[in-house]
């Protein structure tokens, strides 16, 4: 063990600008930001709606979804899990910024916002030969800007430099997901591109009424049938205005012939409910409620909402991820990358108790699995870890006795089992 002055030597403050006897200057860290520069910002016109709420919601729960780089059979059937750097990549370390799930959700994002999304490997090991990928230390998320047959210019962000680059890639080494939602979040005349443009009319609508306008119209005791008249009027009018600006409480006076109607209010229309069919429309579309928006959820809904938006995002991402990044001789010795949703996530107590009878008794998972299921230590006992029945007694005493009268050379004992005819 050290002693007291041996640690306090190699001891360390990070308020001490020092470690290990190396100083680091301040100009020397790179260019800095008062934001993220990595994160990639939302579309304009998407900021002021329900669309952030949409996609921060669809792309937390993709995110939660455990992705690992698995083994499979010939069938499918997950054999194993292979502990490398890919799989690191999906589950701890995606690059210096992010965490697996970091990135997931980053994906997720920027796909359902721009309806695309490219997966850069920006740090890699290729195989000179072949060009193929064979390891993977970091990669990001970007956006493509331009199409080329065999190429893509991607925006990616470039974390030596400390900013995003335009780069063109091989579309090999690059994992280019669409949106499957497409057609519904990203067409030109999509229903959330609709819904979009609503609200963008609802909003200046909302702007104009509350500009501070009075909107008010003054009916003089003459009639304005004349140049003379008119300018009569517009320096009657001007006049109410300087009483308004001048007055401590926009107090003004007219003469006593002069009426004043009132509008201050915008004239009825029906964009409010239009926006409200539009959302209701998109919500069923994505397989979405607003119950599922809030997370007061029931089991079927989220069950439908899985099945219906989860499924769909992972398993494009999933499929990209092994045809660009897995090759076809580790495929064909079953590498592969699979998704798993725990089951046991959305149950309350009385459901979760019964769903781990059930999954124990029919030795579907062990005891010790249930339990760390729901954050609880495993338990140093064999029948924890055995895929059996609980419930049910072990056979302790033997074969059961005869039930038909031996015919062998051993004679029947009739005082041990009975007579076999009064049974």
């Amino acid at each position: 063990m050290a002693s007291l002055g041996e640690r306090l030597r190699k001891s360390w403050s990070v308020f001490t600008g020092k470690q290990e006897s190396q100083e680091i200057a301040y100009k020397d860290l790179g260019p800095a930001y008062t934001y993220r520069p990595d994160k990639i910002r939302m579309k304009s016109a998407s900021k002021r709606t329900i669309v952030p709420a949409i996609i921060n919601r669809i792309s937390v729960d993709v995110s939660d979804i455990n992705i690992c780089h698995s083994k499979v059979d010939d069938t499918g059937m997950l054999t194993g899990i292979v502990n490398d750097e890919l799989n690191r990549r999906l589950k701890i370390d995606a690059n210096i910024d992010q965490t697996g799930r970091a990135f997931i959700q980053d994906v997720v994002s920027t796909m359902l916002d721009e309806g695309h999304v490219a997966i850069v490997p920006t740090k890699r090991d290729v195989d000179q030969k072949t060009g193929a990928i064979r390891t993977i230390y970091a990669w990001r998320s970007g956006i493509v800007k331009e199409w080329f047959p065999y190429h893509v210019l991607v925006n990616v962000y470039d974390e030596d430099a400390g900013e995003r680059k335009d780069l063109i890639l091989c579309k090999s080494q690059v994992a280019l997901v669409q949106n499957p939602l497409y057609s519904i979040m990203n067409e030109p005349n999509s229903t959330l591109q609709r819904l979009l443009r609503k609200i963008a009319l609802l909003d200046y609508a909302d702007e104009q009424s509350t500009s501070g306008k009075l909107d008010m119209i003054i009916q003089l005791p003459y009639t304005l049938n004349s140049d003379k008249k008119r300018e009569q009027a517009n320096e009657r009018r001007r006049s109410v205005e300087e009483q308004l600006n001048g007055s401590k409480y926009g107090i003004a006076y007219i003469d006593g012939t002069e009426r004043i109607t009132q509008l201050n209010r915008s004239l009825e229309n029906n964009l409010s409910g239009q926006v409200k069919d539009l959302q209701n429309t998109l919500y069923g579309q994505l397989g979405l409620t607003e119950a599922v928006i809030n997370g007061v959820a029931k089991q079927e809904e989220m069950a439908n909402y899985y099945n219906r938006t989860i499924k769909p995002l992972l398993s494009a991402i999933v499929d990209e991820m092994i045809r660009k990044f897995i090759s076809k001789t580790a495929q064909t010795q079953g590498h592969s990358i699979t998704f798993f949703r725990d089951p046991l996530a959305l149950a309350d107590v009385s459901q979760l108790a019964d769903m781990a009878d059930k999954l124990t008794r029919n030795a579907i998972l062990s005891s010790n699995e249930v339990r760390v299921k729901i954050g609880y230590l495993p338990v140093a006992d064999e029948r924890a870890d055995a895929l059996s029945n609980k419930n049910l007694n072990e056979n302790t005493e033997g074969p059961p006795p005869p039930s038909t009268r031996d015919t062998g050379d051993e004679e029947y004992n009739y005082q041990d089992y009975g007579d076999p005819n009064l049974r």
